[in-house]
């Protein structure tokens, strides 16, 4: 992590600092984050951390152990059904409502282009991020400022789960968003939610299966 500069808003920027860092996949679940380690890594006080350090936790990312420090939640298999299943809910709502104007379907095809170019090139982090981009896009177009940031609360979560697992989905993504912004540019919104919510599904029983044969593997070990 980068020393922050002098800053206007000290908490939010260690709240935006440290959140990156987390999803950026730099830390394991074993890790342990501690406001002295942090404060020296920004070069700020331990107040400011404190404060986005609960935050986080707020938003469960992180649990806080006392006098030991912050490590990353490990989510239960239980927990990513519930996380998908309002995914898909909110996400079916989207394309239901999102106000469809020429400059989006543009903006959605050439994000899909993107990430065909990411996923061929085997850029990891930029198709990661095209692939929120993708889903952004969608959400905002909606105007419901609230429903985006809960949809950018559970993708974060999520992450914490898939962030080892880039595989499992990449290589079909591509393939359920072009099914998506086909309906969308067709008007057909029901073909748009029936592909949407195929997308979902198939992303979660994926992990599901993924996690359910790490827990195998690491109870053998």
């Amino acid at each position: 992590m980068k020393k922050l500069k002098i800053p206007s808003n000290l908490t939010t920027l260690a709240y935006n600092s440290i959140k990156e860092y987390i999803l950026e996949g730099r830390l394991d679940e074993s890790s342990r984050l501690t406001e002295e380690f942090l404060s020296t890594q920004l070069g700020i006080s331990k107040s400011p951390i404190r404060e986005a350090l609960n935050r986080l936790e707020t938003e469960r990312l992180i649990r806080i152990e006392p006098r030991k420090g912050a490590y990353l939640r490990r989510l239960a298999p239980d927990e990513v059904t519930d996380l998908y299943d309002l995914r898909e809910a909110l996400e079916t709502h989207v394309v239901r409502t999102a106000n469809l104007t020429p400059s989006l379907l543009t903006e959605l095809r050439q994000s899909l282009k993107r990430q065909r170019a990411f996923l061929k090139a085997n850029d990891r982090t930029h198709y990661i991020e095209e692939d929120v981009h993708f889903h952004e896009e969608l959400a905002q177009a909606t105007g419901n400022s609230h429903l985006c940031s809960v949809l950018e609360n559970i993708q974060n979560q999520i992450w914490l789960s898939r962030r080892n697992s880039y595989d499992l989905s990449s290589s079909t993504a591509p393939d359920c968003h072009e099914a998506i912004v086909a309906a969308l540019e067709a008007n057909q919104r029901d073909k748009a939610e029936a592909a949407m919510r195929n997308h979902v599904q198939n992303v979660k029983s994926r992990l599901l299966e993924f996690l359910e044969k790490s827990e195998i593997a690491e109870t053998v070990g």
